[in-house]
């Protein structure tokens, strides 16, 4: 355990500073994921020349965001998304001890050191371990997120309470009470966890069956996380709905956003419509039609 959390420690500031420089990309893809498309599509083709409506790409969203707010406009909710990285960096370990929950001891990625053949059990134990980590990485900073989230959501109706941080904290209070604060956390848990569960499994396989070098195996967890990551994607654009849905922003209330009942009828919603993968592509997006706009 002593070990993890030095890492974190470590990692911490590395993780500052990509995530400051890459904040702006992050807030249009909020901004995305919630539907907001205040550039209208024009007329292109696909990569197979297909023709297609082409939404503007995600730097030609920062550049709308600039020229609304200015330079520093385009780090709105940076502040709390620090927040939540040290929060996360510094108590998820915190919490696990106060769990009362041992973290099972296994190298990353099992087998790693020797050719021996990957042991099942061990591919198990990585996997309990990173989703305890996980959990209370989650849950002690997804207060911060729901908070940047809203402060991002703000530009759409220009709500002046979520200028600030302190300000986007009262404001959520008032909305929701303390459960606010964790408006979409069952989805946001739901995918990471899956991912994670089913990135372990394939690593297992793939370095069972496939990847006979140790070297190699350094790469399987990272390519299939990313992989795996895509299919638990639409989750994250329910919880990020979510975040915002049934507050006193514009952005979460018609008709900007439909009345949700809960996360499932958000999820619903968005797979009937097509619009469950919004912000996955940042540079080719092509412009998807909701169902009630075409009846």
């Amino acid at each position: 355990m002593e070990e993890i959390e030095k890492e974190k420690i470590t990692a911490l500031h590395s993780q500052l500073l990509v995530t400051t420089i890459f904040h702006p990309m992050e807030y249009a893809k909020v901004l995305i994921q919630l539907g907001y498309e205040p550039l209208p599509p024009r007329r292109s083709t696909t990569l197979f020349g297909r023709p297609a409506m082409i939404l503007p790409n995600v730097f030609q969203y920062i550049k709308f965001i600039k020229a609304s707010d200015g330079y520093f406009g385009c780090y709105r909710g940076l502040s709390a998304r620090i927040l939540g990285l040290i929060a996360s960096s510094q108590l998820s370990s915190k919490v696990i001890n106060v769990c009362g929950i041992d973290l099972p001891e296994i190298s990353d990625p099992p087998n790693i050191i020797t050719d021996d053949e990957p042991k099942l059990e061990d591919y198990v134990k990585m996997g309990r371990r990173d989703m305890i980590m996980h959990t209370a990485s989650v849950v002690v900073s997804y207060p911060f997120h729901v908070v940047s989230v809203r402060m991002m959501a703000s530009f759409i109706g220009k709500e002046e309470d979520y200028n600030t941080l302190l300000g986007t904290i009262v404001s959520i209070y008032k909305d929701d009470g303390i459960l606010g604060f964790f408006h979409g956390l069952i989805p946001k848990l739901l995918g990471d966890l899956t991912c994670i569960a089913v990135t372990g499994v394939l690593a297992y396989y793939v370095n069972k069956y496939f990847v006979k070098t140790k070297d190699l195996r350094y790469y399987t967890v990272p390519i299939l996380t990313f992989i795996t990551s895509t299919l638990t994607y639409p989750l994250v654009v329910v919880s990020t709905c979510m975040a915002v849905a049934g507050s006193s922003l514009k952005a979460g209330n018609p008709p900007a956003m439909p009345k949700y009942t809960s996360w499932q009828a958000c999820w619903r919603d968005l797979l009937r419509n097509k619009q469950h993968k919004r912000g996955s592509s940042l540079i080719f997006r092509y412009y998807i039609a909701p169902i009630a706009a075409m009846q």
